[in-house]
This record gives structure tokens, C-alpha cells and sequence, in this order.
């Protein structure tokens, strides 16, 4: 199987930004870690190793935090905790699970490897580095577990995977429209400047992006209820609102698609009317 890798890295307002991308079959992926006053923000996939080894060498990493579980964010937890010996904090829910040999479906075992245990200790609400308090933000939806992290002395924030795009149109089956709302609200409660994200790199006007973002999920969300009230089925609320199908849907045997953000929304909904 022919995957063509590659790996770009750069500085933007003091943070160091490493970003490594895999081709396969028209399908592009890519994940950035993030570095700033001895701090390591993820630690990327393990498929991609040999790209992010050299980036990670030139850094002074005093501990390492991550935003969630997903193995292109803890991918290299391993091997940095071996070679470097330093602290791994992340949310508590998926410690235990990092622990043990990960267990994903094929397709993302191909892209991103297969993750080695780590052992990481519970992050809590803040941690410091040499110049500055970081305030840890819980940001559940994408993952049970996710996390944005605020630089209190800069104001710059790290959302990991809550923006990704403006306008999401597939989902992992795990991932939670109204939670990642909910999130997206109170991330904008808080005062920060630059933006950067997991995916799509330094965000220009983050917080404009994020607004935007937030806005395009409330419409997203009335719709699929409005359809719903009319008594449409989440296959046929899915065909109006996404008909195209992306080559993820097939490519991950379903585990993305956009009917997960139907059936997401629906779900709350239920709940909340019974």
C-alpha cells in the first residue's frame, strides 16, 4: 500500500507548530502538535514517528499535556515517555485505557498506527509552566475526554479537535453535536487571542472562526429538528441535509458519516423531550 507522508513545520507568535499529513486512496489526513514555554500540546501519530522525531528534538519539552485519546494525539506518548521521562497529563476518563494495547478499527490502525500503552496522570483544572498558569477547559463531544488548553499569560488557546472545520458534515460514531455546541459556548466565555487547532493549524481571527463555527451547528441542528417535527426519518433528514456522500463514509466502513451528527442531535433531543 502506497501512503505518501509528509511533514511541514513553523512558528507562529512564539508557538512551535510541527504538522504531519498521510495520502491514501484520495483520502488526506493531518494532525499538528504544538509546542510553547516547555510545553508539548499532543504528540501525533505513531505512523508518523520519523516525521515528528526531528521536530520534537529541537524543542525543550518539560511535560507534555493532550487534548484527548485519539491515537494521532497520543500516538508518540509512548516513546516520548521513554526517551524523555517527563510528566503526560491528559483527562482522567481514558487514563486506564491508554494503558492497555489499543484497540481501533483497521483502517486507522493503517493511517495512524498502532498506539503503544503509556501511563499519563490526571491533568486537573490548570497547570503551570516556567511563565505562565494554564487553565485546562473541558470540551467534551468529539471525545468523552476532550480538552482545550489556555495559555493565561499569552491568552493563546488550544482546541484540539472542537473546530477542525467550519462546517462539519461527518462524524465519528462517538462524537456528540450538542455536546460539541455546549463546548464551543463555553470556550467563547473565555478571554483569548490566537487560536490553534489540532487539524487546521493557526487559525486566523480564532475567535471569529470559532463563532462561526457554533453558529453553523445551532442552524444544523434546527434543521435536523425541524425535519424530525414534520416526521422525517434520520435516513431521510440525513439525504436532505448531507447528499453527498465522502469518501471517508466508505473508506472507514461507516464509522464516519454524516448521519452520526443526525442521530446525535435527535438523541439529546429525546432525552431532553422524555
Amino acid at each position: 500500500m502506497l501512503f505518501k507522508k509528509n511533514f511541514t513545520q513553523e512558528s507562529v507568535n512564539g508557538v512551535r507548530m510541527g504538522n504531519g499529513s498521510i495520502l491514501f486512496q484520495g483520502v488526506k489526513l493531518n494532525v499538528h502538535c504544538f509546542s510553547l514555554d516547555g510545553v508539548l500540546i499532543d504528540t501525533g501519530a505513531r505512523s508518523l514517528e520519523k516525521e515528528f522525531i526531528p521536530f520534537f528534538k529541537k524543542l525543550e519539552i518539560q511535560q507534555i499535556v493532550m487534548t484527548h485519546y485519539h491515537e494521532d494525539h497520543t500516538g508518540c506518548a509512548a516513546l516520548l515517555q521513554k526517551e524523555l521521562q517527563v510528566p503526560l497529563l491528559m483527562n482522567d476518563k481514558m487514563i486506564e485505557y491508554c494503558t492497555k494495547r489499543a484497540d481501533y478499527p483497521l483502517y486507522r490502525q493503517l493511517y495512524w498506527g498502532r498506539r503503544r500503552p503509556f501511563r499519563a496522570e490526571s491533568i486537573g483544572d490548570s497547570f503551570a509552566s516556567e511563565k505562565a498558569i494554564w487553565n485546562v477547559i473541558r470540551t467534551p463531544g468529539h471525545s468523552q475526554d476532550h480538552l482545550a488548553f489556555l495559555n493565561s499569560e499569552t491568552g493563546q488557546l488550544f482546541t484540539g479537535d472542537l473546530y477542525c472545520q467550519e462546517k462539519t458534515k461527518v462524524i465519528l460514531e462517538e462524537e456528540s453535536i450538542p455536546d460539541i455546541i455546549e463546548s464551543l459556548q463555553e470556550v467563547l466565555t473565555h478571554d483569548f487571542t490566537d487560536v490553534f487547532c489540532s487539524h487546521a493549524g493557526y487559525l486566523n481571527d480564532g475567535r471569529s472562526a470559532l463563532k462561526r463555527k457554533l453558529e453553523y451547528l445551532l442552524d444544523l441542528q434546527e434543521n435536523i429538528l425541524k425535519l424530525y417535527d414534520e416526521g422525517r426519518t434520520p435516513k431521510q433528514i440525513n439525504e436532505t441535509l448531507f447528499p453527498k456522500k465522502y469518501p471517508i463514509i466508505r473508506f472507514s466502513s461507516g464509522e464516519w458519516d454524516s448521519l452520526h451528527i443526525v442521530h446525535s442531535v435527535l438523541a439529546e433531543y429525546q432525552k431532553i423531550t422524555y
